[in-house]
Parts: C-alpha cells; sequence; structure tokens
C-alpha cells in the first residue's frame, strides 16, 4: 500500500490540533455559561428577595396609614365628645 504524501500527514495533523482546540474551547463556553447561569440565578433570587422586602414593606405601611386614619378618627370624635360635654 502507499503511503500518502506528506502534506495529506500535515493536513491531518492540523485538523487534529484545531479539533482539540475546538474541543477546548467549547469546554470553556460551556463552562463560562454555567457561570453565567449560576450568577443570573443567584440575581434573581437576590430580585426576588428585595421584591418581597418591598411588598411587605409596602403592606406595613398601608396598614399603618389606616391605623392612624383610625386614630384620627377617634382623636376627632374624643374632641366632639368633649366639646358637647362641655357646653
Amino acid at each position: 500500500m502507499k503511503t500518502p504524501p506528506e502534506s495529506f500527514l500535515l493536513f491531518k495533523e492540523e485538523l487534529r490540533k484545531a479539533q482539540l482546540e475546538k474541543e477546548r474551547l467549547k469546554k470553556d463556553y460551556e463552562n463560562k455559561l454555567a457561570d453565567v447561569n449560576q450568577e443570573l440565578a443567584r440575581l434573581k433570587e437576590q430580585i426576588r428577595s428585595q421584591q418581597d422586602m418591598m411588598r411587605t414593606t409596602l403592606e406595613y405601611a398601608s396598614n399603618l396609614e389606616v391605623r392612624l386614619e383610625q386614630f384620627k378618627d377617634e382623636v376627632n370624635r374624643f374632641e366632639n365628645q368633649r366639646k358637647k360635654s362641655i357646653y
């Protein structure tokens, strides 16, 4: 059997090196993508936590607002009763 030409062997070696480099780059890309996805998941969790905190704060503020209105009404009723009882 005839041996292949040297240029073919060189091409074959270069092709093998290119394939190895391609695999290495693919693994690097996949690792970086996994890191980015992990960071994205962490950021999503932080956003969810901040949204929950904001929701809780708004609910608390709304509750305080309602209680303040009730207190003002109570004070006004007390003042009205006091005025009526004096005269």
